[in-house]
């Protein structure tokens, strides 16, 4: 299920063209599944460290296939807003890359 209105992009074929500009991005595993919510100041090098470092070891971020990506100024708010409305449609869970972080942080 898509969340944001931008076109659903194969990772490796584009994450590396992204612009240098503050956003949220959604990560979706092969059978289209958003498995990640996040936000970034600098999308650009956001996606080229997770190209890089194949996405810093994380496994869960590691079953990425594709991505949607919003530009945007206020990231933490707008993050914040796809995730309760996510849980809204999701019965309260969020996205298991997220949840596996926010229980590892807690």
């Amino acid at each position: 299920m898509e969340i944001l209105d931008d076109k659903i992009r194969i990772w490796l074929e584009s994450a590396k063209f992204v612009k240098p500009v503050s956003g949220v991005y959604v990560l979706y595993n092969r059978k289209k599944e958003a498995i990640y919510i996040g936000e970034s100041q600098n999308l650009q090098q956001t996606f080229t460290k997770y190209v890089d470092t194949d996405f810093e070891n994380n496994l869960c971020k590691q079953k990425t296939h594709s991505y949607q990506r919003e530009f945007v100024d206020n990231t933490k708010e707008r993050k914040e807003i796809l995730l309760e409305d996510f849980k809204d449609e999701h019965n309260g869970k969020i996205p298991i890359c997220n949840d596996i972080i926010m229980t590892s942080s807690h």
